[in-house]
């Protein structure tokens, strides 16, 4: 099955994108059909072979999560936006209460005890 998908290009630390239609098992970085452009999220450049884009999109390939949301926000795809990723929560760690060390007995504080108010009868 083929997929419109981007294959990462450039340096590192400097991110540049071509949107690719490829295989949907094949390798990320290895072979694809045929390019359709590119993005550089750094400097929002864009470009895309629309006559092409709306050739495949006609045989009904389908896109990914990300390519999908960067063609609603450039227009060229009508639809709502897809949630293309999400960043895991870290554990909370729970901290086990550790109760207060008993004094030692010759340290003991002497234990009052505890006065009482008497109502007078009336």
């Amino acid at each position: 099955m083929l997929t419109i998908r981007l294959q990462r290009t450039g340096k590192k630390n400097q991110a540049d994108f071509r949107i690719v239609l490829a295989e949907k098992e094949a390798p990320v970085n290895k072979k694809f059909t045929e390019i359709l452009g590119s993005y550089n999220p750094r400097k929002k450049t864009f470009q895309v072979k629309e006559d092409r884009l709306k050739y495949w999109l006609g045989q009904r390939v389908e896109m990914s999560e990300t390519i999908n949301n960067l063609f609603i926000t450039k227009k060229l795809v009508e639809g709502k936006k897809v949630k293309a990723f999400s960043i895991p929560k870290k554990a909370v760690e729970k901290v086990a209460e550790v109760a207060p060390a008993a004094a030692p007995a010759t340290e003991a504080a002497p234990v009052e005890a505890p006065a009482t108010e008497e109502k007078p009868a009336a």
